[in-house]
């Protein structure tokens, strides 16, 4: 009988352990990347296919938004548990898929990428942010972050022609108040382009903040910025 006590307390320790370590996984991460992404350049250098809901607005459309640590490690898949139900954004479908639009092949309705992006990166943030909240915390980011806008108004445009990388940083740092970090990618003719623009967010999702680290890799001193 005694056995059997110890045993159960035991479990039930080891249990508790879990959950906090669980918990504790989800809570500590030290800010958000929120990273955008420019479709003409996704769809210049790969296989791209537009989703059932057809060719998305030549915009910046949302990558993710991910939590990260301050020495540039990042926690993933920190919820097992906590699987994408698509019931609990069904308020904000329109609204996903037009500002949230897959373009891998082939065609979807880009339930597979915001399952990806919850499962992934969200529930990293779960303690703070539930997955109706994680999805409209992007969207209500990116509402307020309007990065064609703030190129446009240094002469940045999606022409096709090719920017200084300085110009591009600078131009949305006076837009925006912050230092972005931007990825490049290269199209089929090796020209380095403008792939996605990383902003800093702080753990409630709410306000803009200074990068403490950027990611790895660099881009050419000029950039492409294509059509779409």
């Amino acid at each position: 009988m005694m056995k059997l006590e110890f045993s159960m307390l035991l479990l039930k320790l080891l249990t508790l352990q879990g959950l906090a370590l669980l918990c504790a996984s989800q809570q500590q991460f030290d800010f958000f990347y929120f990273v955008r992404q420019w479709p003409g350049s996704y769809c210049d250098s790969k296989q791209c296919c537009y989703p059932n809901t057809g060719k998305p607005a030549s915009d910046f459309s949302i990558h993710g938004l991910w939590p990260n640590y301050n020495d540039g490690s990042y926690p993933s898949n920190c919820d097992p548990q906590t699987q994408f139900d698509a019931s609990k954004i069904a308020d904000l479908t329109s609204r996903i898929q037009k500002e949230w639009p897959s373009l891998a092949c082939p065609s979807s309705d880009s339930l597979n990428f915001w399952a990806h992006e919850w499962v992934k990166h969200g529930t990293c943030s779960e303690s703070i942010l539930d997955q109706h909240s994680y999805f409209e915390t992007a969207l209500n980011l990116k509402e307020q972050l309007n990065l064609l806008q703030v190129l446009g108004n240094s002469g940045i445009e999606p022409n096709g022609e090719v920017y200084e990388l300085s110009s591009i940083k600078d131009a949305i740092k006076e837009g925006t108040g912050y230092t972005p970090w931007i990825e490049c990618n290269s199209d089929e003719s090796g020209n380095s382009q403008l792939y996605q623009v990383y902003m800093c967010v702080d753990t409630s999702g709410s306000n803009l903040v200074e990068c403490p680290v950027f990611p790895n890799g660099k881009c050419s001193s000029n950039i492409e910025f294509p059509s779409f």
